[in-house]
Protein backbone atom coordinates (compact mmCIF):
# COMPACT_ATOMS: atom_id res chain seq x y z
CA UNK A 1 0.00 0.00 0.00
CA UNK A 2 1.23 3.49 -0.80
CA UNK A 3 2.32 5.81 2.35
CA UNK A 4 2.17 9.11 1.09
CA UNK A 5 5.07 11.98 1.63
CA UNK A 6 3.33 13.25 4.48
CA UNK A 7 3.06 10.48 6.59
CA UNK A 8 6.38 9.08 5.35
CA UNK A 9 8.22 12.33 6.65
CA UNK A 10 6.15 12.36 10.17
CA UNK A 11 6.81 8.30 10.69
CA UNK A 12 10.57 8.81 10.02
CA UNK A 13 10.27 11.94 12.40
CA UNK A 14 8.38 9.87 15.14
CA UNK A 15 10.67 7.18 14.83
CA UNK A 16 13.66 8.50 15.55
CA UNK A 17 17.11 6.61 14.65
CA UNK A 18 18.26 3.27 15.69
CA UNK A 19 21.39 4.42 16.82
CA UNK A 20 19.61 7.05 19.00
CA UNK A 21 17.45 4.70 20.55
CA UNK A 22 20.27 2.30 21.55
CA UNK A 23 21.43 5.56 23.02
CA UNK A 24 24.72 6.31 21.28
CA UNK A 25 26.53 9.06 22.42
CA UNK A 26 24.86 12.93 21.66
CA UNK A 27 26.86 15.85 20.25
CA UNK A 28 24.84 19.35 19.99
CA UNK A 29 25.60 22.54 18.35
CA UNK A 30 23.95 25.88 18.41
CA UNK A 31 20.54 25.90 19.38
CA UNK A 32 19.72 22.34 20.33
CA UNK A 33 19.12 20.72 23.68
CA UNK A 34 17.44 17.45 24.52
CA UNK A 35 13.75 18.81 24.06
CA UNK A 36 14.48 21.78 21.54
CA UNK A 37 16.11 22.11 17.78
CA UNK A 38 16.56 25.93 17.17
CA UNK A 39 16.46 27.33 13.20
CA UNK A 40 15.57 30.33 11.92
CA UNK A 41 14.46 31.55 8.75
CA UNK A 42 13.95 35.48 7.05
CA UNK A 43 10.89 36.15 4.45
CA UNK A 44 9.57 38.98 2.60
CA UNK A 45 6.92 39.49 4.85
CA UNK A 46 6.51 43.03 3.50
CA UNK A 47 8.04 44.70 0.67
CA UNK A 48 8.39 44.39 -3.20
CA UNK A 49 8.49 40.55 -2.52
CA UNK A 50 5.87 39.97 -0.27
CA UNK A 51 4.09 37.38 -2.49
CA UNK A 52 6.15 35.35 -0.77
CA UNK A 53 4.44 35.60 2.65
CA UNK A 54 2.67 32.58 2.13
CA UNK A 55 5.83 30.42 1.90
CA UNK A 56 6.94 31.60 5.31
CA UNK A 57 3.68 30.96 6.76
CA UNK A 58 2.78 27.51 5.57
CA UNK A 59 6.50 26.71 6.55
CA UNK A 60 5.40 27.85 10.45
CA UNK A 61 2.62 25.75 10.21
CA UNK A 62 4.16 22.75 9.17
CA UNK A 63 6.82 22.66 12.09
CA UNK A 64 3.91 23.63 14.34
CA UNK A 65 2.37 20.38 13.16
CA UNK A 66 5.51 18.01 13.46
CA UNK A 67 5.56 19.40 17.15
CA UNK A 68 1.63 18.82 17.76
CA UNK A 69 2.84 14.82 16.63
CA UNK A 70 6.11 14.65 19.04
CA UNK A 71 8.64 16.52 17.01
CA UNK A 72 11.69 15.63 15.59
CA UNK A 73 13.43 12.90 17.19
CA UNK A 74 11.62 13.87 20.73
CA UNK A 75 12.72 17.31 20.10
CA UNK A 76 9.91 20.31 19.56
CA UNK A 77 11.34 22.42 16.59
CA UNK A 78 11.64 26.05 17.48
CA UNK A 79 11.30 27.78 13.91
CA UNK A 80 12.18 31.42 13.98
CA UNK A 81 10.99 33.12 10.85
CA UNK A 82 11.35 36.99 10.56
CA UNK A 83 10.84 39.89 7.88
CA UNK A 84 13.88 40.38 5.00
CA UNK A 85 11.51 43.05 3.54
CA UNK A 86 13.27 41.45 0.28
CA UNK A 87 16.05 43.96 1.28
CA UNK A 88 19.79 42.84 1.44
CA UNK A 89 20.68 45.29 4.56
CA UNK A 90 17.47 44.08 6.23
CA UNK A 91 18.35 40.60 5.53
CA UNK A 92 22.03 40.87 6.91
CA UNK A 93 20.10 42.66 10.34
CA UNK A 94 17.92 39.58 10.70
CA UNK A 95 20.54 37.06 10.11
CA UNK A 96 22.52 38.52 12.53
CA UNK A 97 19.91 38.06 14.87
CA UNK A 98 18.89 34.95 14.50
CA UNK A 99 22.81 33.48 14.66
CA UNK A 100 24.10 35.89 17.02
CA UNK A 101 21.24 36.64 19.21
CA UNK A 102 18.96 33.85 19.06
CA UNK A 103 22.12 31.13 18.47
CA UNK A 104 19.98 28.93 15.65
CA UNK A 105 21.61 25.96 14.72
CA UNK A 106 21.18 26.64 11.56
CA UNK A 107 19.25 29.00 8.58
CA UNK A 108 16.84 27.13 6.46
CA UNK A 109 14.79 27.82 3.63
CA UNK A 110 14.75 31.41 3.74
CA UNK A 111 13.22 32.35 0.66
CA UNK A 112 14.61 35.08 -2.36
CA UNK A 113 18.12 35.44 -4.13
CA UNK A 114 18.69 38.56 -3.08
CA UNK A 115 17.84 37.69 0.71
CA UNK A 116 20.10 34.74 -0.05
CA UNK A 117 23.06 36.86 -1.52
CA UNK A 118 23.02 39.19 1.07
CA UNK A 119 23.88 36.65 3.62
CA UNK A 120 25.86 34.02 2.05
CA UNK A 121 29.05 35.10 3.22
CA UNK A 122 28.26 36.03 6.36
CA UNK A 123 27.02 32.69 6.65
CA UNK A 124 29.35 30.63 5.48
CA UNK A 125 32.25 32.45 7.09
CA UNK A 126 30.48 31.63 10.23
CA UNK A 127 30.42 27.94 9.29
CA UNK A 128 26.74 28.36 9.85
CA UNK A 129 24.33 25.70 7.66
CA UNK A 130 22.46 27.92 5.15
CA UNK A 131 20.34 24.63 4.20
CA UNK A 132 17.49 24.33 1.42
CA UNK A 133 16.77 27.47 0.76
CA UNK A 134 14.51 28.54 -1.46
CA UNK A 135 16.67 30.25 -4.40
CA UNK A 136 18.04 28.32 -7.51
CA UNK A 137 21.04 30.65 -8.68
CA UNK A 138 24.45 28.83 -9.64
CA UNK A 139 25.84 30.58 -6.82
CA UNK A 140 23.91 28.59 -4.27
CA UNK A 141 25.37 25.45 -6.06
CA UNK A 142 29.31 25.90 -5.31
CA UNK A 143 30.52 23.25 -2.90
CA UNK A 144 33.77 24.69 -3.53
CA UNK A 145 33.37 28.27 -2.44
CA UNK A 146 30.36 28.49 -0.44
CA UNK A 147 30.37 25.07 1.00
CA UNK A 148 27.50 25.94 4.09
CA UNK A 149 25.03 26.64 1.58
CA UNK A 150 22.17 23.84 -0.05
CA UNK A 151 20.00 25.22 -2.63
CA UNK A 152 16.53 23.11 -2.77
CA UNK A 153 15.14 25.48 -5.23
CA UNK A 154 15.11 23.87 -8.97
CA UNK A 155 18.85 25.67 -10.62
CA UNK A 156 17.05 28.66 -12.54
CA UNK A 157 19.73 27.71 -15.77
CA UNK A 158 18.28 24.88 -15.64
CA UNK A 159 14.72 25.83 -15.58
CA UNK A 160 15.38 28.25 -18.80
CA UNK A 161 17.24 26.06 -20.62
CA UNK A 162 13.90 23.92 -20.37
CA UNK A 163 12.32 27.08 -21.69
CA UNK A 164 14.93 27.10 -24.16
CA UNK A 165 14.79 23.27 -25.59
CA UNK A 166 10.14 23.70 -25.60
CA UNK A 167 10.80 27.02 -27.90
CA UNK A 168 13.12 25.15 -29.95
CA UNK A 169 11.81 22.33 -30.65
CA UNK A 170 7.72 23.54 -30.93
CA UNK A 171 8.32 27.50 -32.35
CA UNK A 172 11.82 27.20 -34.00
CA UNK A 173 10.70 30.56 -35.48
CA UNK A 174 9.81 32.43 -32.19
CA UNK A 175 10.70 35.91 -32.00
CA UNK A 176 11.14 35.83 -29.01
CA UNK A 177 11.10 39.08 -26.11
CA UNK A 178 12.69 38.45 -22.66
CA UNK A 179 11.89 40.73 -19.33
CA UNK A 180 14.20 39.90 -16.55
CA UNK A 181 15.28 40.89 -13.22
CA UNK A 182 18.53 42.58 -12.81
CA UNK A 183 20.29 40.64 -10.62
CA UNK A 184 21.79 36.92 -10.30
CA UNK A 185 18.08 35.68 -10.02
CA UNK A 186 17.15 37.02 -13.33
CA UNK A 187 20.30 36.91 -15.16
CA UNK A 188 20.82 32.96 -14.40
CA UNK A 189 17.20 32.36 -16.32
CA UNK A 190 18.43 34.23 -19.13
CA UNK A 191 22.16 32.17 -18.83
CA UNK A 192 20.00 29.15 -19.16
CA UNK A 193 17.48 30.15 -21.99
CA UNK A 194 20.56 31.55 -24.00
CA UNK A 195 22.09 28.62 -24.31
CA UNK A 196 19.39 26.21 -25.35
CA UNK A 197 18.53 28.60 -27.78
CA UNK A 198 21.87 28.06 -29.43
CA UNK A 199 22.06 29.22 -32.80
CA UNK A 200 18.92 28.17 -34.16
CA UNK A 201 15.91 30.28 -36.06
CA UNK A 202 14.42 31.09 -32.85
CA UNK A 203 15.86 34.40 -31.75
CA UNK A 204 15.74 36.55 -28.89
CA UNK A 205 14.69 40.35 -30.22
CA UNK A 206 14.35 42.50 -27.38
CA UNK A 207 15.31 42.46 -23.80
CA UNK A 208 14.03 44.83 -20.87
CA UNK A 209 15.41 44.49 -17.24
CA UNK A 210 14.47 46.03 -14.01
CA UNK A 211 15.36 46.68 -10.89
CA UNK A 212 13.52 45.51 -7.57
CA UNK A 213 13.20 49.48 -6.78
CA UNK A 214 10.52 50.13 -9.94
CA UNK A 215 7.50 51.31 -8.84
CA UNK A 216 6.29 49.11 -12.48
CA UNK A 217 7.71 47.79 -15.82
CA UNK A 218 4.82 49.06 -17.79
CA UNK A 219 7.42 51.12 -20.04
CA UNK A 220 9.41 47.85 -20.22
CA UNK A 221 6.75 45.92 -21.43
CA UNK A 222 5.74 48.64 -24.14
CA UNK A 223 9.94 48.46 -25.35
CA UNK A 224 9.10 44.77 -25.74
CA UNK A 225 6.06 44.84 -27.73
CA UNK A 226 7.54 47.41 -30.36
CA UNK A 227 10.28 44.52 -31.17
CA UNK A 228 7.47 42.36 -32.97
CA UNK A 229 8.22 39.69 -30.63
CA UNK A 230 5.81 36.78 -30.73
CA UNK A 231 6.76 35.50 -27.43
CA UNK A 232 7.34 36.75 -24.39
CA UNK A 233 9.52 35.03 -21.22
CA UNK A 234 9.12 36.65 -17.43
CA UNK A 235 12.35 35.85 -15.68
CA UNK A 236 10.64 38.04 -12.74
CA UNK A 237 9.21 38.11 -9.40
CA UNK A 238 5.57 37.96 -8.83
CA UNK A 239 4.76 41.80 -8.62
CA UNK A 240 6.32 42.41 -11.83
CA UNK A 241 5.19 39.48 -13.58
CA UNK A 242 1.37 40.75 -12.55
CA UNK A 243 2.00 44.01 -14.37
CA UNK A 244 3.51 42.99 -17.19
CA UNK A 245 1.03 40.23 -17.92
CA UNK A 246 -1.89 43.05 -17.11
CA UNK A 247 0.34 45.53 -19.28
CA UNK A 248 0.46 43.31 -22.22
CA UNK A 249 -3.03 42.31 -21.79
CA UNK A 250 -4.42 46.56 -21.88
CA UNK A 251 -1.67 46.87 -25.07
CA UNK A 252 -4.18 43.74 -26.75
CA UNK A 253 -0.48 41.68 -27.38
CA UNK A 254 -0.99 38.27 -27.42
CA UNK A 255 2.34 36.39 -27.71
CA UNK A 256 3.06 33.36 -26.40
CA UNK A 257 3.83 33.57 -22.97
CA UNK A 258 6.16 31.61 -20.56
CA UNK A 259 6.87 32.08 -16.82
CA UNK A 260 9.42 30.98 -14.48
CA UNK A 261 8.04 29.06 -11.59
CA UNK A 262 8.09 31.08 -9.24
CA UNK A 263 5.88 33.66 -10.64
CA UNK A 264 3.31 30.39 -11.84
CA UNK A 265 0.97 31.10 -8.83
CA UNK A 266 -2.78 31.04 -9.95
CA UNK A 267 -3.56 33.13 -6.64
CA UNK A 268 -0.45 35.44 -6.39
CA UNK A 269 0.64 36.21 -9.87
CA UNK A 270 -2.35 35.24 -12.54
CA UNK A 271 -5.43 36.33 -10.83
CA UNK A 272 -4.44 39.95 -9.90
CA UNK A 273 -2.92 39.73 -13.35
CA UNK A 274 -6.64 38.61 -15.26
CA UNK A 275 -6.59 35.04 -16.19
CA UNK A 276 -7.74 36.14 -19.56
CA UNK A 277 -4.98 36.93 -20.00
CA UNK A 278 -2.81 33.96 -19.44
CA UNK A 279 -4.56 31.58 -21.15
CA UNK A 280 -2.20 29.08 -22.82
CA UNK A 281 0.84 30.03 -21.46
CA UNK A 282 3.60 27.96 -20.44
CA UNK A 283 5.31 27.52 -17.17
CA UNK A 284 7.31 24.55 -15.37
CA UNK A 285 6.72 22.39 -12.25
CA UNK A 286 8.35 19.75 -10.17
CA UNK A 287 4.53 19.76 -7.93
CA UNK A 288 0.97 18.50 -7.90
CA UNK A 289 -1.45 20.75 -8.01
CA UNK A 290 -4.17 20.90 -5.58
CA UNK A 291 -6.83 22.38 -7.60
CA UNK A 292 -6.27 20.15 -10.48
CA UNK A 293 -9.23 17.35 -10.93
CA UNK A 294 -6.06 15.24 -12.27
CA UNK A 295 -5.10 14.65 -8.28
CA UNK A 296 -8.62 14.74 -7.39
CA UNK A 297 -8.34 11.40 -5.60
CA UNK A 298 -4.58 11.39 -4.71
CA UNK A 299 -2.92 10.74 -1.28
CA UNK A 300 -0.38 13.28 -1.30
CA UNK A 301 -3.28 15.95 -2.45
CA UNK A 302 -6.05 14.84 0.37
CA UNK A 303 -3.18 15.46 3.44
CA UNK A 304 -2.00 19.06 1.82
CA UNK A 305 -5.56 20.05 1.90
CA UNK A 306 -5.99 19.01 5.38
CA UNK A 307 -2.49 20.12 6.37
CA UNK A 308 -3.45 23.38 5.07
CA UNK A 309 -7.63 23.87 6.35
CA UNK A 310 -6.07 23.27 10.06
CA UNK A 311 -2.46 24.75 9.79
CA UNK A 312 -2.08 27.53 6.93
CA UNK A 313 -6.09 28.59 7.24
CA UNK A 314 -5.65 31.92 5.41
CA UNK A 315 -4.02 30.95 2.60
CA UNK A 316 -5.09 28.79 -0.38
CA UNK A 317 -4.26 24.63 -0.80
CA UNK A 318 -4.02 26.18 -4.96
CA UNK A 319 -1.07 28.83 -4.50
CA UNK A 320 2.23 27.56 -5.86
CA UNK A 321 4.42 29.64 -3.02
CA UNK A 322 3.06 28.23 -0.03
CA UNK A 323 3.30 25.10 -1.60
CA UNK A 324 6.64 25.35 -2.17
CA UNK A 325 7.40 26.25 1.46
CA UNK A 326 5.51 22.96 2.37
CA UNK A 327 7.80 20.70 0.03
CA UNK A 328 10.90 22.65 1.61
CA UNK A 329 9.71 22.29 5.09
CA UNK A 330 9.40 18.51 4.76
CA UNK A 331 12.78 17.91 3.23
CA UNK A 332 14.48 20.44 6.33
CA UNK A 333 12.38 17.75 8.68
CA UNK A 334 14.14 14.98 6.84
CA UNK A 335 17.67 16.37 7.39
CA UNK A 336 16.99 17.09 10.97
CA UNK A 337 15.76 13.84 11.69
CA UNK A 338 18.44 11.85 9.49
CA UNK A 339 21.12 13.23 12.32
CA UNK A 340 19.50 11.40 15.05
CA UNK A 341 21.62 12.89 18.25
CA UNK A 342 24.83 14.22 16.09
CA UNK A 343 22.62 17.49 16.03
CA UNK A 344 25.75 19.48 14.59
CA UNK A 345 26.13 22.21 11.94
CA UNK A 346 28.59 19.64 10.38
CA UNK A 347 26.34 17.15 10.56
CA UNK A 348 23.35 18.73 9.54
CA UNK A 349 25.18 19.91 6.33
CA UNK A 350 25.89 16.50 5.21
CA UNK A 351 22.27 14.84 6.01
CA UNK A 352 21.31 17.74 3.48
CA UNK A 353 23.76 17.19 0.81
CA UNK A 354 23.11 13.12 1.08
CA UNK A 355 19.84 12.94 -0.20
CA UNK A 356 19.26 9.58 -2.63
CA UNK A 357 16.13 9.49 -4.87
CA UNK A 358 14.44 11.02 -1.71
CA UNK A 359 10.40 11.44 -2.37
CA UNK A 360 8.20 13.95 -0.48
CA UNK A 361 4.41 14.56 -0.39
CA UNK A 362 3.33 16.67 -3.25
CA UNK A 363 6.46 15.95 -5.58
CA UNK A 364 5.32 15.02 -9.24
CA UNK A 365 5.92 11.28 -10.36
CA UNK A 366 9.35 10.90 -11.54
CA UNK A 367 10.28 14.08 -9.39
CA UNK A 368 13.13 12.39 -7.28
CA UNK A 369 15.48 14.42 -4.74
CA UNK A 370 19.27 13.49 -4.81
CA UNK A 371 21.95 15.55 -4.19
CA UNK A 372 25.98 15.18 -3.07
CA UNK A 373 29.16 16.50 -2.09
CA UNK A 374 29.84 17.44 -5.25
CA UNK A 375 26.24 18.64 -6.76
CA UNK A 376 24.29 20.08 -3.91
CA UNK A 377 21.65 20.88 -6.02
CA UNK A 378 18.30 18.34 -5.55
CA UNK A 379 16.64 18.22 -8.58
CA UNK A 380 17.59 17.24 -12.37
CA UNK A 381 14.31 17.19 -14.14
CA UNK A 382 10.99 19.92 -14.73
CA UNK A 383 7.69 19.07 -15.84
CA UNK A 384 6.12 21.59 -18.55
CA UNK A 385 2.67 23.31 -18.14
CA UNK A 386 0.06 24.89 -19.87
CA UNK A 387 -2.55 27.11 -18.31
CA UNK A 388 -6.13 26.28 -19.76
CA UNK A 389 -9.22 28.16 -17.74
CA UNK A 390 -8.16 28.36 -13.82
CA UNK A 391 -5.40 25.97 -13.52
CA UNK A 392 -2.11 24.52 -14.89
CA UNK A 393 -2.20 21.22 -16.87
CA UNK A 394 0.82 18.77 -16.76
CA UNK A 395 1.84 18.25 -20.95
CA UNK A 396 3.11 14.95 -21.79
CA UNK A 397 6.86 15.35 -22.49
Amino acid sequence: MKISGLLAVSTLVLAGTAAAAIGAEKHYGPGVTDSEIKIGQTVPYSGPASAFSSYGRVMTGYFQMLNEKGGINGRKVNLISLDNAYSPPKAIEQTRKLVDDDGVLAEIGTVGTVPNVAVQKYLNQNKVPQVFISAGGRRFNDPQNFPWTVSFYPPFEMEGATFGQFIVKHMPNARIAVLYQNDDYGKDYLTGFKKALGDGSAKIVAEANYEMSYPTVDSEVIQLKASGADTLVYFTTPKFAAQAIKKAGELNWKPAQFLASPVNSVQGVLAPAGLENVQGAYTTQFTKQAGDPAWANDPDVAEYLAFMKKWAPNDSPNDFIGLSGYIIAQAIALGLERCGDDLTRENLLTQATSFNKQRVGMLLPGIELTNSKQNYSPFNSLRMAVFEKTSWKLLDE
